[in-house]
């Protein structure tokens, strides 16, 4: 009587650890397959074609490139993002006197440099900004740091990281022709006024215009208007609805943060990517 009890025993327990195991499996598979329509809801099955989010399933958007110790909108600033792992850098983009394009948000010099040099960026030529130290006013180790042409940051960034292009003041044609030049349609995002949208499709069928509806009640006439597969929005304008209504109609929306405290709202809200100051903090953030 000893061994068939034995041998009962044995099998309820080779019983018992085959249904664990597959009790196991099957909440693995489960929880895989929630995990992944989460990570979808961020990423690419929106848009595709446009690259994957590097950290946590939400592009980072590095404001300016990284400023926190380096001069903004400057090479420094976009290598640094680079190194940090963000998706994308913002540029503001310019057009000299001598129609070269080139990235810096202000329309005036006049914060930019220690040496009193003032005036309007339309009124400078390359060669003038070129001689123009804008990084001293940071440090004086970033003597050397210039107004960079789009040129010189889609030669820095291509294949390392995408670009978010704030369209200040410059012909659509000639920056889309830049673009296309260096073959990155697919990894930058136009910040542009609606009204523009149809121009940029015409002239690069293949990129991402990325339009800002401003308050929420005129997002409904955009998505229709323009059906754009990425939108703009800023915190002042942002609420759960507004991601939930761009999402229903296959739209990602990215926003523009107001510091670290807001963070947590808008990833409850399952904002697909955030442009900050704090792109090294957001990581981190992300990262927990």
């Amino acid at each position: 009587m000893v061994q068939p009890l034995k041998d009962f025993r044995r099998n309820l327990s080779q019983r018992l650890l085959w249904h664990c195991s597959i009790l196991l499996v099957f909440h693995a598979l489960l929880y895989l397959g929630f995990s992944s329509r989460l990570i979808a809801q961020n990423t690419t099955d929106f848009v595709p074609g446009l690259r994957a989010p590097r950290n946590g399933g939400v592009y980072v958007v590095a404001h300016r490139g990284v400023h926190d110790s380096i001069p903004e909108n400057t090479l420094a600033a976009y290598q640094a993002a680079i190194d940090l792992g963000c998706d994308f850098v913002e540029i503001d983009v310019r057009t000299t006197k001598d129609n070269h394009l080139v990235s810096i948000h202000d329309s005036t010099l006049d914060k930019y440099t220690i040496d009193g040099t003032k005036g309007a960026v339309a009124n400078f030529t390359l060669a003038e900004l070129k001689s123009i130290d804008i990084g001293s006013r940071v440090d004086r180790k970033w003597s050397s740091e210039r107004v960079p042409t789009v040129e010189e940051i889609l030669t820095l960034c291509q294949g390392r990281i995408g670009i978010y292009l704030d369209v200040k003041a410059a012909d659509l044609k000639a920056l889309a022709e830049i673009v296309k030049r260096f073959n990155m349609e697919k990894d930058v995002l136009w910040y542009i006024p609606a009204d523009k949208v149809a121009e940029l499709r015409d002239l690069c069928p293949a990129t991402w215009p990325m339009p800002d509806p401003g308050p929420e009640k005129n997002l409904q006439l955009l998505l229709q208007g323009c059906k754009p597969q990425v939108v703009a929005s800023v915190w002042k304008h942002f609420s759960p609805t507004f991601v939930r209504r761009c999402h229903e109609q296959s739209a990602i929306v990215i926003v523009d943060d107001e510091g670290p405290e807001t963070w947590k709202t808008m990833l409850e809200a399952s904002v697909d990517g955030i442009q900050t100051d704090q792109p090294a903090a957001l990581i981190r953030y992300l990262a927990k």
